[in-house]
């Protein structure tokens, strides 16, 4: 499966995570709301469609999300942190 393949990141708002459809199942990034801020504390994708970027296209279209609803995000999961540091257009968004 490549990256392209998976589908659309949705907020479940309910469950309080972002989720991406992959072959394999879910993929999540779950969080905490802290006001105006979201505290993204733990990602996963499924092991067998790990290493296909799929964990990438899910924190983006999280932060895509995050960033058109003008919150802030504290990243204490170590990839969302890495993805948001390596990428200058998160910088702002840092809590």
């Amino acid at each position: 499966m490549n990256t392209n393949d998976a589908g659309t990141v949705r907020d479940n708002a309910e469950k309080q995570r972002f989720e991406l459809e992959t072959s394999a199942g879910l993929a999540v990034a779950d969080y905490r709301r802290d006001g105006d801020t979201l505290v993204m504390y733990h990602t996963e994708v499924p092991v067998s469609v790990r290493g296909q970027g799929l964990g990438e296209k899910l924190v983006r279209g999280a932060l895509a999300e995050v960033q058109r609803r003008a919150l802030k995000v504290t990243p204490s999961c170590w990839f969302v942190r890495e993805v948001m540091e390596g990428d200058p257009q998160y910088r702002d968004m840092l809590a």
